[in-house]
């Protein structure tokens, strides 16, 4: 069992958020006072271009409540909730979106999930409105894929939508890879966790920023970034042409052996080099994935930068 949180942080990644910020702002304002206990929201504009930063600095100095981080430039989804839960200093914090898919409701249902002793509770959505049936079944895909390519106790129709402890936090806090997947960072760190059901919301304003094709980036970095399965499949595709290299390879003999008759080889010759080479390419290609990858992770660099701040 968890003592009732005496302080929460709300942790909000924003990028080019614009449309949906004053119905955050309103919400927010509303849901905030009625907390009984210290409440603070960390928005971390990801490099906006579209007016967020004013609206964010305008909105800050009128609540001090709300403390704001400006990037230099576009870091990504991943490092503006990196940034925010670096500088949360609360007994929980509550990753959330801007665009109240995510509903504030569902925080209370969550914080006594953590009194009774789980320190992770992620928001499992029981159902989607206002998607349409394209946007469910690749979701639907996207979780079972990262299921069975990156880790197989990663909760299935979940986002990044969740409550976390100060424990749990602390262990995040302490993995600074480059290319970050934090479902993922957070199903490996362990803890008690569970999941918390609610209905996700349809999009009060603004677009949706992650669209099918950066879903796939998305998916990609993950399996990348967690996952050694992608060099063992390349082990398999070699394995698999070199067995049909060997099985043809008995066959002529046999054929010339017993018919004594060589096969005419011009389009097999073709079909063989095309697929030998193929093979060879396409584990260059993912080896040098990984190994761009522990390029970029030695040199160090910081996962974002400040440029700007408020109320912090």
């Amino acid at each position: 069992m968890n003592i009732s949180p005496r302080s929460l942080s709300l942790v909000i990644p924003a990028y080019e958020e614009i449309a949906a910020l004053p119905a955050l702002r309103t919400a927010l304002e509303t849901w905030v006072p009625q907390q009984n206990f210290q409440t603070e929201v960390i928005i971390v504009n990801d490099g906006s271009k579209d007016g967020t930063a004013e609206f964010l600095n305008q909105w800050a100095d009128a609540s001090p409540w709300l403390h704001v981080l400006h990037f230099s430039r576009n870091f990504g989804h991943q490092a503006a909730i990196t940034a925010g839960l670096d500088v949360a200093n609360t007994d929980v914090t509550v990753i959330i979106d801007a665009d109240l898919q995510d509903p504030l409701d569902a925080i209370p249902g969550m914080i006594k999930k953590y009194e009774e002793g789980f320190d992770v509770v992620y928001g499992k959505r029981s159902e989607r409105l206002g998607e349409g049936p394209f946007k469910k079944i690749t979701a639907w895909f996207f979780y079972r894929l990262m299921q069975t390519l990156v880790y197989r106790d990663l909760p299935s129709d979940t986002g990044d939508f969740r409550l976390v402890s100060r424990q749990c936090l602390e262990a995040i806090r302490s993995m600074r890879e480059t290319h970050r997947f934090l479902r993922g960072m957070f199903s490996w760190a362990g803890f008690k966790q569970t999941a918390y059901p609610y209905v996700r919301q349809q999009r009060k304003a603004g677009e949706t920023k992650y669209p099918f094709k950066k879903m796939c980036l998305f998916a990609w970095n993950a399996v990348i970034s967690f996952s050694p399965l992608p060099l063992r499949l390349i082990l398999l595709l070699g394995l698999v042409v070199a067995g049909f290299g060997t099985l043809y390879g008995v066959y002529s003999t046999l054929r010339w052996a017993l018919v004594g008759d060589t096969v005419a080889g011009w389009p097999t010759l073709v079909v063989l080099i095309c697929m030998i080479g193929g093979s060879i390419l396409i584990a260059l290609g993912v080896m040098g994935e990984y190994i761009s990858r522990i390029y970029e992770e030695l040199k160090g660099r910081p996962l974002y930068i400040i440029a700007g701040r408020r109320n912090i």
